[in-house]
């Protein structure tokens, strides 16, 4: 489809040395509309998990759903909270049968997950096609990733505090909102350690309007 309308974002996790780290922009986009700007690509799933989101809308709200309601039943099926790991598998089956769905609209989705369990903190990339990697040091999604990646990979340094981490995703989605039409809007920036799981630290929106 030529005139397929395209998604675009930038979201990114990185490993910290007190726990991790997940950002992202806040505008959606339908091919060269803003539908808009204050859009939270940020989904916490409970006060452990958290994830981003990237590609197609519908797609990836939905899975974050359904996402949610699974992993509270398995919780109550088994009487124990559910590991990352554990969380990142489902979750990448699940969007492994996405995108295989016959569909008139690709459901095309990628999430970082992140979260806390009884061995630590750990960051998961789903990638659009159902694959699940565990990452060491960073992961960038999205339209803007080529430009947040450029900061990631000269600033980042293993052992980053948690102050020093929220810095760096804040240039480093700054940088691809100066570049990439497709982010902007804002900055969202989620924590998770072990001892206070899911936190938002940071909510920033920016409007900028011209006057005549």
């Amino acid at each position: 489809m030529d005139n397929e309308l395209k998604t675009g974002t930038t979201t990114i996790g990185i490993i910290c040395k007190d726990g991790i780290i997940l950002a992202a922009d806040k505008r959606a986009t339908a091919g060269n509309l803003i539908v808009t700007k204050y859009v939270q690509k940020i989904y916490e799933i409970n006060e452990d998990l958290a994830l981003t989101m990237a590609g197609t809308v519908s797609d990836a709200q939905l899975l974050c759903k359904l996402i949610k309601a699974e992993l509270k039943l398995k919780e109550i099926r088994t009487g124990r909270k559910v590991t990352v790991k554990e969380a990142a598998n489902l979750l990448g089956g699940m969007v492994y049968e996405n995108i295989r769905r016959m569909s008139m609209i690709p459901g095309i989705s990628h999430f970082v997950l992140g979260g806390r369990d009884e061995k630590g903190t750990e960051v998961w990339d789903l990638f659009p096609d159902g694959s699940v990697t565990k990452v060491d040091d960073f992961i960038s999604s999205g339209s803007g990733s080529v430009m947040a990646y450029g900061v990631l990979e000269a600033l980042y340094k293993p052992g980053m505090s948690l102050e020093e981490g929220v810095k760096l995703v804040v240039k480093a989605v700054n940088s691809a909102i100066q570049r990439d039409s497709a982010s902007g809007g804002g900055i969202d920036v989620v924590t998770i350690t072990k001892s206070e799981g899911v936190k938002r630290v940071l909510k920033k929106e920016l409007d900028v309007k011209l006057e005549v």
